[in-house]
């Protein structure tokens, strides 16, 4: 068998991974455009800031693909044939292929404003990224950042790490809207304006102005402001890359359409991680997972359906991080911008302002549904036993240290939390703490 996968992120080197595992003697091709060898892009932030080099960022050594006959081919995937097998390379002989696995990640959505192609101006997804980035920053002293999520306030702590003055823009009334409930934006905001980052809400870009040489040097808000900009970076989202998708012929909506093993309209070709889009998500899900952790799920998944094992792709229960500045996130099962009927809220926040708990659970039984923390680190084993089982509330905050992951000798929160809880809801009962020794082991 030969299996060629195009694409060389997490999901594309998971699958190459997992395939060799499993076939040995099958001839395994990776092709990408963007860089010769596979990096960590949770990584790239840190690459920016000087915390690591370039080798830092390469999970594997560069031995390695040999080692384990992982052929890699720096080049642009330009075309497939479906019906004759073969992937057409940029340059370079077209590649035959038994099995084909699209692993194309996603791109930028950018809207047309007005300059954006002026340099300086640019979105934040992969290693070029970063590159242009450290370029056209030097020795800069004020950028705009244009969007929200986790992106925006990657590229705000990159530019604050450098001592550039960031001013945010940001759309909606409050930060992260759609995702985070009132709570846990204004804890967020609160801790963008300790370091400094001027975060405009309700404001949106409407023009970027350049100079005589082609360069930004300010952008025009919804508001009427004119904002000096010396770069000015994207974070407006990203989308399924299709491109190759849409050339070959394949069914595509939103992302590439794939079933339950994520296979695609054409025998032979599949699809997995950002660039996928289920045909029928589980109830509940999204059908397009741009996650780090889907994406390495995906590709693994994958693997064993191509490799003469039929998997369903199953993600289990929905799980996120991300570090804003110096402050941790974690969410668990599901907890949205605003309960949804049926569904009770509890939140604590600690009177410091940096630390905030929410547990979501159903009214009905009172079964846990979710939980958010901003400066408490838990254990997803924990939670996600706690969801799957389901527990209820009572039980969980009982037990709550069982999911504690903060070091040994930090600050415990959890009376104070069944203190605030009993304050809330004085009718449901709490089951009695046990020893937090024993959930330190439990854990």
């Amino acid at each position: 068998m030969h299996l060629v996968i195009i694409g060389n992120g997490i999901t594309g080197v998971t699958a190459a991974l997992t395939a060799r595992r499993l076939v040995p003697a099958a001839r395994i091709t990776l092709v990408a455009a963007e860089s010769a060898h596979h990096y960590s892009r949770p990584a790239l932030m840190y690459l920016y800031m000087g915390h690591l080099r370039h080798a830092d960022v390469k999970p594997y050594e560069d031995w390695f693909w040999a080692e384990n006959r992982l052929e890699l081919v720096h080049a642009e995937a330009t075309g497939v044939d479906t019906a004759a097998r073969t992937v057409q390379l940029a340059a370079g002989p077209a590649l035959t292929y038994d099995q084909l696995l699209l692993a194309t990640g996603s791109v930028v959505r950018t809207p047309d404003w007005p300059g954006q192609q002026l340099a300086g101006v640019q979105g934040f997804i992969g290693l070029p990224d970063v590159e242009s980035m450290s370029r056209d920053t030097q020795g800069i002293r004020q950028a705009v950042v244009v969007g929200g999520g986790l992106i925006g306030v990657e590229l705000a702590e990159m530019l604050h790490s450098r001592g550039i003055r960031v001013t945010w823009l940001v759309r909606e009334a409050r930060y992260w809207q759609s995702v985070l409930p009132p709570e846990e934006s204004a804890m967020l905001e609160a801790h963008f304006r300790e370091h400094h980052i001027d975060l405009q809400k309700n404001t949106e870009l409407r023009e970027v102005l350049g100079d005589a040489q082609g360069r930004v040097r300010a952008v025009v808000t919804t508001t009427g402001q004119e904002l000096p900009a010396e770069w000015v970076g994207l974070a407006t989202g990203v989308t399924p890359n299709l491109v190759l998708a849409k050339a070959a012929g394949l069914d595509t909506d939103r992302g590439i359409l794939v079933n339950e093993l994520l296979a695609t309209s054409a025998p032979g070709v599949y699809a997995a991680g950002d660039c996928a889009q289920h045909r029928q998500p589980a109830p509940g899900e999204v059908a397009v997972e741009q996650l780090w952790y889907t994406g390495r799920m995906q590709g693994e998944t994958v693997a064993h359906t191509i490799s003469g094992q039929p998997t369903p792709y199953q993600r289990g229960q929905w799980f996120n991080s991300a570090k804003f500045f110096n402050l941790e996130y974690q969410t668990y099962g599901r907890v949205p911008a605003a309960p949804a009927p049926g569904i009770a809220s509890f939140c604590w926040q600690h009177p410091n302002g940096k630390h905030l708990l929410r547990i979501n659970f159903r009214a009905a039984d009172q079964a846990v549904t979710g939980v958010n923390t901003l400066g408490l680190r838990q254990r997803q084993d924990v939670w996600e036993r706690w969801l799957a089982e389901p527990t209820p509330i009572g039980t969980v905050l009982a037990q709550l240290a069982a999911a504690n992951f903060d070091a040994e000798f930090t600050r415990q929160h959890e009376p104070a939390i069944r203190r605030a809880f009993a304050r809330q809801f004085p009718d449901i009962a709490l089951s009695k703490p046990r020893r937090k020794g024993l959930f330190r082991m439990l854990g």
